[in-house]
Parts: structure tokens; C-alpha cells; sequence
């Protein structure tokens, strides 16, 4: 009597990928994320390559993450996928507080945030 098993969240074309404690705002990760939406994963890991945020190398590591997954455990063609989506929300937020003049503080905030990429399997029209 264990428990049921769920059924699978995403299509049988697809493929998903997600890191949950990335050190950054969700604000500054979209902006990269946003980029490679709707693109082919070739373009889309080429574009991560050469894009200068420093966020850029960890929405690279995902998407490779998520083509991995596609090839291995789901025996979907490298050659035609797509990022279909590219989510970014809040994780945790880290507070410190930096000693100010006259015996105050300042509140610092370190973001976290997570992200999560599905990859799906398109059709080539000719």
C-alpha cells in the first residue's frame, strides 16, 4: 500500500530542467531567461554563451540540464527542440544588516531565486 503514483505534468514531447537556489534577483534572471524563450536550444546555448550577465552561465547550466533530460529519459532528437518555457520565480532571501553611523543599521537583502526550462520537441517543417 504505497502511495499513488502522479501522473506526469508535462506531454510526452517534453522535457524540464530546474534549479531552485540561484544567487540573484528573479528580476535580473528574467532578463536572461526572456531571451532565450521561444528559440531553438542550438541558438538558445549559443546566445547564453556570449550574453555578459552573470546569470547568463546559469540559465546556460539548466538548459543543458534540460536537453540532457530530453535525450536520456525521455529519447527525444537533440536537433528539434525548442524552449518552450523559461519560468523564473522567488526562492529565499537571505537578511544581514550592515552597521551604520550613530549606533544604526542598514538592512541588506540577498535574493534567491529559481528557475525552471521545458523543452519541447517540434516538428520540422520544410
Amino acid at each position: 500500500m504505497g502511495k499513488q503514483s502522479t501522473k506526469r505534468q508535462l506531454a510526452d514531447n517534453e522535457a524540464i530542467a530546474t534549479a531552485t537556489q540561484l544567487r540573484g534577483s528573479p528580476q535580473k534572471l528574467n532578463l536572461v531567461a526572456a531571451t532565450i524563450r521561444g528559440m531553438k536550444v542550438e541558438k538558445a546555448l549559443t546566445s547564453l554563451s556570449f550574453n555578459r550577465r552573470r546569470s547568463a552561465a546559469a540559465v546556460k547550466s539548466v538548459l543543458e540540464s534540460a536537453i540532457a533530460n530530453a535525450e536520456n529519459n525521455h529519447n527525444l532528437d537533440v536537433d528539434s527542440l525548442i524552449v518552450a518555457e523559461a519560468t523564473v520565480g522567488k526562492a529565499l532571501t537571505m537578511k544581514r544588516f550592515r552597521a551604520r553611523a550613530r549606533g544604526r543599521s542598514a538592512k541588506i537583502i540577498k535574493p534567491f531565486s529559481r528557475l525552471r526550462i521545458v523543452v519541447r520537441e517540434v516538428e520540422e517543417t520544410a
